[in-house]
């Protein structure tokens, strides 16, 4: 139950919060971002949520923990990537919106941080079950 919540967590970060962060003017509706750019955020935020539906479907009905571990870390690994290859495309993880910090990183960095981390010991306790159940 343990590793159902931690995804269940991840998912309502990149498929709930983030969207309804990011469907306004700082973002989707920004007139300054080029049209091409808006359509990529759009792009991104449904193929998300989609992504993160089907994890809720693999995780509860399922009960496919590392594969829908494996789906929070790609998503949520891609913000820690792409903030990790910021400075060589002009890119930022600071939006405007909510700009704090925790403990020295990004908010946003330190979201994404978590939720991998947490997918990683889901995977991990999930993958020690599977075991457990074979011997």
């Amino acid at each position: 139950m343990t590793s159902k919540i931690m995804i269940t967590f991840g998912v309502l970060v990149y498929a709930v919060l983030i969207p309804f962060l990011e469907i306004n003017a700082s973002h989707v509706f920004n007139d300054t971002w080029l049209p091409h750019a808006r359509l990529h955020e759009v792009w991104q935020l449904t193929t998300n949520s989609a992504i993160g539906l089907f994890a809720l479907w693999l995780t509860w009905r399922k009960g496919e923990i590392r594969v829908a571990s494996i789906l929070n870390i790609a998503v949520m690994g891609g913000v820690l990537v792409a903030h990790a290859l910021s400075d060589s495309y002009g890119g930022s993880i600071m939006s405007g919106n909510i700009e704090k910090n925790v403990l020295g990183i990004e908010l946003a960095a330190f979201a994404a941080g978590v939720v991998v981390i947490m997918a990683g010991v889901a995977f991990f306790l999930a993958n020690r079950l599977s075991q457990e159940v074979r011997f």
